[in-house]
């Protein structure tokens, strides 16, 4: 009987196919192409809203990105669900690149995309009732052959958010919800047709702290028990650390470092990541005995982005050939694998000693 082979080539298991990747994508918008521009002959200029921007997400991953608002964000979120078309780069889901693929051709692949915007009180039809609204994807994605079995794959949903007894609430408008309650049922109208990756923008900013807490842990339980990939988007640094396995943090359009989300957090390379821990509130606040980095002038313009690195500007500890060179992520030397970060000066220390601890939720009231 021949024994079994030993060493790396037996034991090394395949790389797993990303759920999501995305390699480096710009997106653009044209400013100023309307009828007033062509009256005066003047050519539009280019917005370039996302630039180079790659990143993957992995079944039962969470990645978050994190940036100031206008940094991009939404619109990498966006162009990932092919609702703003790439204008180079490619996104490819489950392996396959849908970058250019034709509206009939997307329309099976829109079943397992799904969305939640960041406001409950906008993104539910008012003149709908709870069952409508979580049964209007059914009914898109011809799913479900009868009213009864589309019904039951309703309740199921409301009932995957904690919605229970989904019967309380089948027959109840928005305006009859709290807004944690709205939020749950965008959420089971995203989750009702079984999809793989949700992109969630905001899905907590806009409720009270003493909710946030249950709707990112429904999120989180849904990544760890279902394999659902997701990209959440948020300001809250604190909501990434809790939550997230990665972070990846945009400024003006581009990923400026990425990683995993309590090393990002714990060990800064960039210094605009640097700037963002620092006012982030922490339990231990009174213990920091040095000032806090703080960013000169106002944020950048996707429409007028800076030669060279284009944080210098604002970068407290800028040389004079950060002007001159436009840097890309680079591993962080004496990290953790997959601490990445754009800045000529890595590595170095953290400019100001982290605590020891990663932002924290404040504790629900």
């Amino acid at each position: 009987m021949t024994s079994a082979t030993t060493g790396p080539s037996a034991t090394a298991a395949p790389t797993p196919t990303p759920l999501l990747e995305v390699r480096n994508i710009v997106t653009e918008y044209r400013q100023g192409a309307g009828a007033a521009s062509a009256l005066t002959r003047r050519s539009p200029s280019v917005v370039r809203a996302v630039d180079d921007v790659s990143f993957t997400v992995q079944r039962g991953e969470m990645l978050a990105l994190v940036g100031e608002s206008g940094c991009g964000k939404t619109s990498t979120a966006q162009t990932v669900l092919r609702l703003v078309d790439a204008a180079s780069g490619s996104v490819l889901f489950r392996g396959q690149d849908i970058t250019r693929l034709s509206r009939s051709q997307l329309r099976p692949l829109r079943q397992h995309m799904q969305v939640v915007y960041q406001d409950p009180y906008e993104s539910l039809n008012p003149r709908f009732r709870v069952r409508q609204i979580v049964e209007e994807p059914l009914h898109i994605h011809r799913m479900g052959s009868s009213r009864e079995e589309r019904r039951k794959l309703v309740v199921e949903a409301l009932e995957r958010v904690d919605l229970r007894p989904a019967q309380r609430y089948l027959d109840r408008f928005p305006h009859e919800l709290s807004g944690g309650q709205r939020q749950r049922v965008a959420i089971a109208t995203a989750l009702v047709v079984h999809p793989e990756l949700l992109i969630a923008d905001e899905p907590v900013s806009m409720l009270d702290v003493s909710v946030r807490a249950g709707i990112m842990s429904l999120l989180r339980g849904l990544c760890q028990q279902e394999s659902l990939g997701i990209v959440m988007i948020t300001h809250d640094l604190a909501v990434a650390a809790h939550f997230a396995n990665r972070i990846a943090v945009m400024y003006l359009g581009r990923v400026v470092e990425c990683g995993p989300a309590r090393d990002v957090l714990r060990r800064p390379q960039h210094p605009y990541t640097q700037a963002l821990c620092d006012v982030a509130p922490r339990r231990n606040q009174n213990r920091l005995t040095k000032r806090p980095m703080t960013l000169r002038g106002e944020p950048g313009s996707a429409a007028a982005i800076p030669p060279g690195c284009r944080f210098h500007p604002r970068c407290p500890i800028a040389e004079p050939q950060c002007a001159d060179n436009d840097p890309r992520l680079q591993p962080v030397a004496g990290a953790v694998p997959g601490h990445e970060a754009a800045c000529l000066l890595v590595p170095y220390p953290p400019l100001v000693p982290s605590s020891t601890q990663p932002p924290q939720l404040s504790d629900p009231a």
